[in-house]
Parts: C-alpha cells; structure tokens; sequence
C-alpha cells in the first residue's frame, strides 16, 4: 500500500544467512544468501561463477585418503565419514553449482583455513591447504584469493551470487589458570 504523495514503497533488504558445519555444503544464486562458517584446521572453499552469480561454500574436516575411515597420516585423526572427506565435498559442491547453472570454465575459488591450532602437534591445518590447492589445481579452477595457516580460527562470511567473501580473525578465549592446590570435593577419597 502507499500513502498518497509519498511514492513507491520498499521493503529493507534482509540477509538470508545460512551456517554451515564440518562436512557440509551450501550452494546458492539468491542476491541476499550469505554463508557463513567458523574454521580453525579445516578450510572452506568458495566457489562461484561471476557470469551467472552462482556460488557456494563447503567446510573440510580433512584432506582426502581413501575416505575408507582409515587414520589420515601425520595427523593422528581417524577418518570421519565420506562427505567430511576433501574429494567428496569437493566433488558434491562442484556438481551442485553446476546443476544450478554455474559453467564450469567460468569457476572461481577462495580459499581459507588450515590453521595450526594446535600448534606442531598435528600437520592437520596444512594437509588440508595443500589438499585443496591441489585439487582445484588439478580441475582447472583459479583460485582467486586465499587465507590459509596462522594459529588463530576464522569466521568466513561468503555471498555467493557476487562472489564476496569477509573474514575475521577469532580472538582465543582466555583459559583461566589452574589453581595451585585443588579444593577438596569431599573427605571420601574414591579409588
């Protein structure tokens, strides 16, 4: 409805965010679609073709090894499920912003995660980076920006019809220190 004189009537733009979790996809061309995910040794790849404003966003737990289950090398990890796997989520959003009409020569990628969040103890953060950049090295797709390693996580925000991505840099939570002597629970000792 519109009052007399006052013209046209518009509603504010509202942001369709959508969270994506280890091992999970989202593709979309909708304007106001914007992905979102929180990384610290895993890496999510944007991917989007500017022709048709086609994109979306995956979150790797681990690079590809058979995806059999089998312990992942140098890491210590056993395998999670398939679809946590690199080459299956990356296959899966490949084949889902082709299906909805992205062209393939056209494709673009960002690139972010693999932090060492654990310090040296685990080669996870970069097994994971140098997973993917194979990967899409090997698909013919250019990766256009990346933020890769570092010890601190990530909050990813991707638009996937305009190909923006933002990042922040999570601040680590404080750990309180351990008291010198713990309190006593009780006087009944259980062995």
């Amino acid at each position: 409805m519109s009052l007399a004189g006052s013209g046209p009537q518009t509603r504010p733009t509202v942001e369709r965010r959508l969270y994506i979790a280890q091992g999970e996809h989202v593709v979309s061309d909708h304007p106001d679609t914007v992905i979102t995910t929180i990384l610290g040794s895993c890496v999510a790849v944007c991917l989007w073709d500017p022709a048709t404003g086609v994109g979306g966003m995956n979150h790797i737990l681990l690079p590809d090894f058979g995806g059999r289950g089998e312990a992942v090398p140098g890491t210590g990890v056993a395998g999670a499920g398939v679809y946590r796997f690199g080459a299956a989520l990356m296959e899966v959003l490949i084949n889902d912003v082709l299906k909805a009409g992205a062209g393939g020569s056209r494709l673009r990628a960002k690139l972010f995660g693999g932090a060492a969040m654990l310090g040296a103890a685990t080669e996870i953060g970069p097994c994971n980076v140098a997973f993917v950049r194979q990967f899409l090295r090997r698909e013919g797709i250019a990766i256009e920006a990346a933020s890769t390693g570092g010890t601190r996580a990530r909050q990813i925000r991707f638009w996937p019809n305009g190909g923006q991505a933002r990042q922040r840099l999570v601040v680590a939570a404080a750990r309180p220190a351990a008291p010198a002597v713990l309190p006593k629970a009780s006087d009944v000792e259980l062995f």
